[in-house]
Parts: structure tokens; C-alpha cells; sequence
């Protein structure tokens, strides 16, 4: 999963003065650890000359470069200095995103930045500090998710580098993801993180298609056609889980019976998704999901990159698959005042979804 976190550098009084003192820690830890990402970082070039440089990482960044190139020349992403450099973290992920719903409720928590406005999480650098946070929420009664994030954008304000969170992906996921990114620095609305993420799915998933058929190989094709079946399968099941869970909670039933019912949604997806692994012969890449106790966060943190891309793919295809007319579109639609953009998002998306982008009480940084 990828997410975005802007992170602007400004001096501690300014922070102060615009966050006050209590917010204070954890912009200056975030900030902190943004400028340890950037002094890891050395151009991939210079990587590529190093003697002590794996074979393994030399060919990766090497196609690293190529995708790269694709990008700006072939989908109109930004032509910058995103992901032409590379840095080794030593860690696993970058950063360590929370997700929050409220117990009786699939609609994410929001957290309001100085800067970035509101989104459905909260990031950290640290996986302790992550931990922390949610060790908090969820004795406030909160359903609570922390999930790993191998890569995030800083929206064109900064130039992102490669890291080795990523860099070992298969060749398909590395141009997915790096497409993805880009695309967040095309646009990026206020408040609404199910509209950047969304647009950003829909910027991969076609140039994925550009992608492989210009130079992936036959097995390449195969492979994705294969892992997007699975990915739809995925979540195809908790679209399912969501909507039961969604009709479960405005119910009359009491709280008690709310939360049972809850346990048996949660326990018939488990087994929903054994059944689906066996037609899938045994692939389980989603094993470490399911393995958690799930929650309503769980869910949450998927439905944010998933429900409006069919809306996205129809403005597309009005625009006859144009990709600069297609941002040019999405631009003026993130522009558009929130109620009518939602409106225009449910006429594109034609299936009833709720889409109305808004969410649940917000909760202070």
C-alpha cells in the first residue's frame, strides 16, 4: 500500500505559533525524520558507479531509471528529480501509518495538518511512535489499524527519492508504484484523501496498461493480469465485509448486538478469504492482512484507494483516454467546491456508492 505525507520544513516557532506547543513533538519528529530520507539519498548514478553497490540493487536502479523515464515521456507525469535518486534506510518502511474508526462505523478518522489539510491517517517515522499512538485511540475506544508503507510522496514540493523499502519489488509493482506517486504531484486536493488516492489508482492502472504493452515482456503480462485478478478478488471481499458491516451498524440493534454481528462479519470474511486463496492455489500474499485481528480500520485503510476509481476510469474514457486532457479534467473537478465536486464524482460513478467524501469527526494532529 502506498500513502502520501507532505511534510513542509519550517522552523520550530513558526510550528509553534501554528500548531501550539501540545503538536509541537510531532511535526518536529516528522520533519526530522523527512531530512534523514533525504540525507540517505545519493543520485542513482552515482549508485550505479559505486563498486560497493549490489549487482541485485545496480539492475533494479537501472530499470528504476527506465520506468522513470516512461513516465514523464509516455503518461505526462512531472520530468523532475522524483525517484532519480536513491537512498538505503535500513529499515523495512518508511514510515508507519494509523488508521481510526470509531467502533460502529467503516467511515475513517481524520487528522487536520497545518499544511496538508485533512487526510483518513496519521504517519510516523518511527514503527514505536505508530504503536503509541494507536495504544492511545484504541483506549479510547477506537477500532485501530498501523500498517507499514514502503513509500509516499511529498506532492512535488520535494524530490522523492528510490528506497530500498521498494527497490526489491518485482519490476510491474516498482512502475505501479512509482506511477502512482507521480501522479499525487499532478494534483492534490484538500481534505479529501479518497479523491488524491482514488485519481492516483487510476493514473497506475493506466499506465500499467501503457507499460506493458510497450515493453513488458509475455511473462510480465501474464504475472499482472494474474495479481490484478487476485487484487480484485481482495477486494471484492471487503467491499463486501464493508457494506455488511455499513448496514450492520445504522441497524436498531443494540450495541451488543452490533458487536456481535460485527465478530461474525469479521469472522466470515476470514473464511471467505481461505476459500478464495484455494482458487487461487495457495497464493498468499494477503496471509500477513488476515492474520491481524481485523477491524473496521482494517477495511477503512483499503476502501480509501479504491472507491472512486470508477469514477476516474469514466472521466478517462470522456476524454477518449487523452492523459493531459484527463489531469487537465481531474484539476478543474478537485477545484469545483466539495459538494458539487461529490456530485459530479456520483454522476461519473453511477452505482449508487456513497461517495460523499464526507467523513467522520475529524481529530486534532
Amino acid at each position: 500500500m502506498k500513502f502520501t505525507i507532505l511534510i513542509f520544513l519550517v522552523s520550530p516557532a513558526l510550528l509553534a505559533m501554528l500548531v501550539g506547543c501540545s503538536n509541537l513533538g510531532y511535526y518536529l519528529d516528522s520533519v526530522r525524520g523527512q531530512m534523514n530520507v533525504w540525507q540517505s539519498a545519493q543520485p542513482i548514478v552515482a549508485v550505479l558507479e559505486s563498486p560497493q553497490t549490489q549487482a541485485s540493487v545496480k539492475l533494479k536502479l537501472t530499470t528504476v531509471l527506465k520506468i522513470r523515464e516512461f513516465a514523464s515521456r509516455e503518461l505526462h507525469l512531472p520530468d523532475n528529480r522524483s525517484y532519480r535518486d536513491y537512498a538505503d534506510l535500513k529499515r523495512p518502511y518508511v514510515i508507519w501509518n494509523v488508521f481510526a474508526t470509531a467502533e460502529f462505523s467503516i467511515e475513517p478518522q481524520e487528522w487536520c495538518f497545518a499544511f496538508a489539510g485533512c487526510v483518513n491517517y496519521r504517519g510516523y517515522f518511527s514503527k514505536e511512535d505508530a504503536q503509541q499512538f494507536a495504544a492511545g485511540l484504541r483506549k479510547q475506544g477506537y477500532d485501530v489499524y498501523v500498517g507499514g508503507v514502503s513509500a509516499y510522496s511529498t506532492l512535488g514540493w520535494f524530490n522523492d527519492p528510490v528506497l530500498n523499502t521498494f527497490i526489491n519489488y518485482p519490476d510491474t509493482e516498482l512502475a505501479r508504484l512509482i506511477f502512482h506517486e507521480l501522479a499525487h504531484q499532478v494534483t492534490y486536493v484538500r481534505d479529501d484523501s479518497t479523491f488524491n488516492e482514488s485519481f492516483a489508482v487510476t493514473v497506475e492502472q493506466e499506465g500499467m496498461r501503457r507499460w506493458l504493452a510497450q515493453v513488458g515482456t509475455a511473462e510480465q503480462r501474464t504475472a499482472f493480469a494474474a495479481a490484478e485478478h487476485r487484487k480484485k478478488g481482495f477486494i471484492t471481499l471487503i467491499q463486501k465485509a464493508r457494506s455488511d458491516l455499513e448496514k450492520t451498524y445504522v441497524s436498531l440493534l443494540s450495541d451488543a448486538e452490533k458487536r456481535t454481528a460485527k465478530a461474525h462479519i469479521f469472522q466470515g470474511l476470514q473464511q471467505e478469504y481461505q476459500q478464495l486463496k484455494i482458487t487461487w492455489g495457495g497464493f498468499s500474499r494477503f496471509d500477513q492482512w488476515f492474520d491481524q485481528d481485523l477491524t473496521n480500520a482494517h477495511l477503512a485503510s483499503v476502501a480509501i484507494y479504491t472507491q472512486l476509481v470508477p469514477a476516474f476510469d469514466k472521466l478517462l474514457a470522456e476524454n477518449n483516454d487523452d492523459l493531459p486532457r484527463f489531469y487537465e479534467a481531474v484539476k478543474k473537478l478537485g477545484g469545483l467546491p466539495k459538494d458539487v465536486r461529490i456530485a459530479r464524482l456520483h454522476e461519473l460513478q453511477g452505482d449508487g456508492l456513497n461517495v460523499s467524501g464526507t467523513y467522520k469527526k475529524s481529530l486534532p494532529p
